[in-house]
């Protein structure tokens, strides 16, 4: 499709000198811009409490002070009441120029404040800033409203009674400073939790990070967590503030915290009780104000028996928990997830699921949890320019699922002829295997290694 081009900017010139008015809309036109004039202030005023969006729908307007009916002070308080997100610029001839006045103007908030006669650099200059800064700010709220769309609660798509426990529970913590600790499998959908719940609190104004703790060595997980001071270490070439400090005000997400070594797991500790940080290399700490939501994909309370993670820590995270559940065991939302991301990646209008298609979708385990899914639509929407998703859009996987799991084996006696190491690998690699209903990446992800190591263990070779 075609880029629509983007319509010139609309220039509202107000002076009740003709000569004037005219000089002025013929330098702006020499720019580009569409020119409107107005032969005195009280039309420009009309225009501003003009009922018809339209008439108002103004990018800019440039307005004489010095008028007869009503002044270029009156035009701008008429705009900033009625048309605020509009700038105006204020012009004057030189002999008129008053430090009072031009200072009052910016005060009620003129953009800027010209004198005649024109310099036309000085008007172009002006005008481009103005107009530049009214589309960034434009752009500002509607990045804020898509942010707040995209992450508010109602957009985590479910009805199913799991998903309706989720809800009440998020939504309740979400005015609270509580920390949140949010359990789930991969892809079932943390962060956007995490998200929404920094949107629906009282630091939603505020920043919100998020740092994947699991995809980051310990040194440089640290640094990035705390910051470092200049020199703290080869390559440390200036200081750098920590996620810590740049989500102050806000909300950090700690994904995978489960995989957090113990060194960092006590200056979390530190930082969750006594609000401070220590930057790698400083003496010093540096106080924080940062609501902290973590996740995992793995048992904590497993992992704090196993003396693999702090007990201390692990309370000090689990002040609320919230435990998203995997897509299988909430097959009724399966299809309200797959309308939702039909319309999300649909090109155009009628895209839809047929009914074989979404019967598949049903059906399938979805391993990879709500990320598969909508993986998996996106695939098909692309590959089907129609729109109308079919059983040959989907992958083999969904098309033709692995036959139903038999019977669990018998758990062989491990040292019976005292095995070898290598064969013990093997067969306990294999039994994972046959859990995974013969998925070798969803067995490769329960052992906590590759596929490539997976094939080793099975006799594959490399």
């Amino acid at each position: 499709m075609a880029d629509v081009p983007t319509p010139p900017a609309r220039v509202l010139v107000v002076d009740d000198d003709r000569a004037s008015r005219e000089l002025m809309g013929k330098i702006l036109r020499a720019e580009g811009y569409a020119i409107e004039e107005a032969s005195d202030g009280t039309e420009a005023i009309a225009r501003a409490k003009a009922a018809d969006p339209d008439a108002g729908g103004l990018d800019l307007v440039v307005t004489d002070i010095r008028m007869v009916e009503a002044d270029g002070l009156e035009v701008l308080k008429a705009f900033r009441a009625h048309r605020p997100d509009t700038p105006v610029i204020l012009v004057t001839a030189f002999g008129n120029v008053n430090v009072d006045d031009a200072m009052d103007a910016i005060r009620q908030g003129a953009f800027d404040y010209l004198s005649k006669p024109y310099q036309v650099d000085a008007i172009k200059l002006v005008v481009s800033r103005a107009l530049r800064q009214k589309r960034l700010a434009e752009e500002n709220r509607s990045l804020r409203r898509e942010v707040h769309d995209k992450y508010r609660l109602e957009n985590i798509v479910g009805r199913s009674e799991a998903m309706l426990q989720v809800y009440k529970t998020a939504a309740r913590v979400a005015a609270t400073g509580a920390t949140v600790l949010i359990q789930g499998e991969s892809g079932s959908g943390k962060e956007l939790l995490a998200r929404a719940i920094h949107q629906r609190s009282t630091r939603a104004s505020g920043p919100f990070i998020a740092v994947d703790c699991g995809a980051l060595a310990e040194g440089v997980l640290e640094s990035e967590l705390f910051g470092h001071a200049r020199g703290a270490f080869t390559g440390a070439g200036n200081a750098r503030r920590g996620l810590f400090e740049q989500a102050g005000g806000g909300t950090i997400f700690l994904d995978e915290i489960g995989g957090v070594s113990n060194k960092l797991q006590a200056q979390l500790l530190r930082v969750l009780q006594e609000g401070e940080v220590r930057p790698v290399g400083e003496n010093e700490p540096v106080r924080v104000d940062v609501r902290a939501v973590a996740a995992t994909n793995v048992d904590l309370e497993q992992a704090v028996a196993a003396g693999r993670f702090r007990e201390d820590l692990f309370y000090r995270l689990n002040v609320v928990t919230v435990k998203l559940p995997p897509l299988r065991d909430r097959p009724e939302d399966i299809p309200l997830l797959a309308d939702h991301f039909v319309r999300k990646h649909a090109q155009g209008e009628g895209a839809r699921l047929s009914e074989a298609a979404s019967a598949l979708l049903c059906a399938y385990r979805w391993p990879g949890n709500v990320r598969e899914l909508e993986n998996v639509i996106a695939r098909a929407l692309a590959l089907n320019p129609s729109g109308v998703v079919v059983p040959e859009d989907l992958p083999e996987a969904i098309r033709k699922p692995a036959p139903p799991a038999a019977a669990p084996l018998p758990t062989p006696r491990l040292f019976d002829g005292r095995p070898s190491l290598a064969e013990l690998d093997r067969r306990y690699a294999e039994l994972v295997l046959a859990e995974a209903s013969g998925n070798k990446s969803r067995a490769a992800e329960l052992l906590g290694i590759d596929r490539k190591t997976l094939n080793r263990l099975l006799g594959g070779g490399g």
